[in-house]
């Protein structure tokens, strides 16, 4: 029996008995399954073993912060996954903000009295740009940044004490939608998190959105760019009726007319018989290369179903170094 079957057996057997398992974070969690990240088969995977041992979580492992805590409780035969608590990530498919890592890092933050030299030695020894000036982690004075230090110093106001140099600061809910949070930080450069019990649980900055879009924009660009090159490939080798026997079973009403409509797991099925692979004149080895291909098609179900997690690292660099092959057979005319 794996370790994951062994843990949620033994959690079944404890909740039937009345007591209240352990809470794990997700990522100790995820490392039962042998797994660092929330991809699509993962999550598939994770609920169908839940699901066999009538469990779930609270909240849904899928949509709280990756170092956040679950438990388990029992459910239903063919329930929903538990509603979060109030203030916790929802259920629901909307990504929050409250999953990004910055969401929870409580903020570095001054008093109004401190003075300005102070808050400037914290913001340039910590590479901040803004800073929040609090009297404890519910009670939020403001904000001072470099934008409203530069503005006072400017117009020579008095500028001796943070209390003198700080804003109304913005503020978000740990449950605010990540897209629509995404407008507040470019207007201002950063929103406060604020979870339900009032305490701020970190600050997330135009960096921090830059940083993570990045993460998630190179695998559909490397996806892209892999699809593109296998459609170089197979441009005019094939006839219109192999193109349309390729097609997956049950799905007649698509019209197929060139390789650009045909999924990854169709490229697959249409050059996998010997015959059709010879027609692209490639001396590479068929099955090895169907074996990369049929993983750009798992890698990519986890790309396509957007995760604030990011891809696995292995998975990343397996889509850099294909899109890396592909180039090299153009580079050297072999397409």
């Amino acid at each position: 029996m794996s370790i994951s079957e062994d843990k949620l057996s033994a959690i079944a057997a404890q909740l039937k008995k009345g007591v209240a398992p352990s809470r794990e974070t997700v990522r100790s969690f995820l490392l039962w399954f042998g797994a660092e990240r929330r991809g699509y088969n993962v999550v598939r995977r994770v609920r169908s073993a839940l699901k066999r041992h009538g469990l779930s979580t609270t909240p849904d492992f899928e949509y709280t912060w990756l170092d956040g805590t679950i438990g388990f409780v029992t459910s239903q035969p063919g329930s929903a996954p538990v509603a979060a608590p109030a203030g916790a990530a929802s259920p629901d498919p909307t990504f929050r903000i409250g999953r990004l890592d910055a969401a929870n890092k409580p903020p570095t933050s001054v008093k109004p009295d401190s003075t300005l030299a102070q808050a400037v030695t914290v913001m340039l020894t910590n590479d901040f740009s803004q800073l929040p000036v609090m009297t404890g982690p519910r009670d939020l004075k403001g904000i001072v940044s470099w934008k409203t230090i530069g503005s006072r110093l400017a117009l020579k106001r008095p500028c001796t004490t943070v209390r003198e140099a700080m804003e109304p600061a913005q503020v978000v809910s740990v449950d605010e939608s990540l897209f629509d949070a995404i407008a507040k930080i470019a207007s201002h450069d950063y929103v406060l998190v604020q979870a339900a019990d009032k305490t701020f649980t970190g600050i997330v900055t135009a960096s921090d959105f830059n940083f993570q879009f990045q993460a998630l924009a190179e695998p559909f660009l490397l996806v892209g760019e892999i699809e593109n090159g296998l459609r170089g490939i197979l441009h005019q080798k094939f006839s219109l009726k192999e193109l349309e026997e390729a097609k997956a079973p049950g799905d007649d009403g698509r019209i197929i007319e060139s390789p650009s409509d045909l999924t990854l797991g169709e490229y697959v099925r249409l050059i996998e018989p010997e015959k059709r692979w010879k027609k692209l004149r490639i001396e590479i080895d068929r099955v090895e290369f169907l074996a990369r291909l049929n993983r750009v098609r798992e890698v990519r179900n986890d790309v396509m179903h957007f995760d604030p997690d990011g891809l696995d690292p292995d998975d990343l660099v397996f889509l850099r170094e294909f899109a890396q092959f592909l180039k090299r057979l153009r580079d050297v005319g072999a397409v």
